[in-house]
């Protein structure tokens, strides 16, 4: 939320989407121009901000496989680009095959790439805004000593 409790000018959800391979924990990250991010759209009006989450991973990256085993804990994101707030879920999946489907607003597909890597990669690629969403999943799958949130 923002000052005094008002909700934020745009507020987005998503989900770090995880799997675990033979060197360990891989994030999937989507690029859209220069600008590298985890899935993530805008939360309809009464859509329940998980379910936007779900959605829009399925929307950008064709992943449906979800397991939300850490729970429905989230973390949200400082207000940034005009007051956005995003807020981020944690969640693996054992589908390593990734498909950028075409958005039928944009005729295209909404980003240019994606990949999955490890911790340090998505540090490098990853903007300022979302690095504390980075080191929150990181400790959620115990991967430093960082304090849990």
């Amino acid at each position: 939320m923002t000052q005094a409790g008002a909700p934020p000018a745009a507020f987005s959800a998503g989900v770090v989407v995880v799997r675990r391979d033979a060197g360990g924990w891989r994030l999937l990250v989507l690029r859209a121009y220069r600008n590298w991010d985890f899935p993530k759209g805008l939360v309809e009006p009464g859509e329940a901000p998980l379910d936007a989450a779900i959605r829009e991973t399925a929307e950008e990256a064709a992943i449906t496989d979800l397991a939300f085993r850490w729970g429905e804990a989230y973390r949200e994101t400082a207000p940034y680009r005009g007051g956005k707030v995003a807020r981020y879920y944690l969640a693996e999946t054992a589908q390593a095959a990734v498909t950028l489907p075409l958005s039928p607003e944009l005729g295209r597909p909404e980003h240019d790439e994606w990949r999955w890597v490890d911790f340090d990669a998505a540090r490098r690629l990853l903007p300022p805004r979302l690095q504390p969403i980075l080191a929150w999943a990181r400790a959620r799958l115990g991967e430093s000593p960082a304090a849990r949130s």
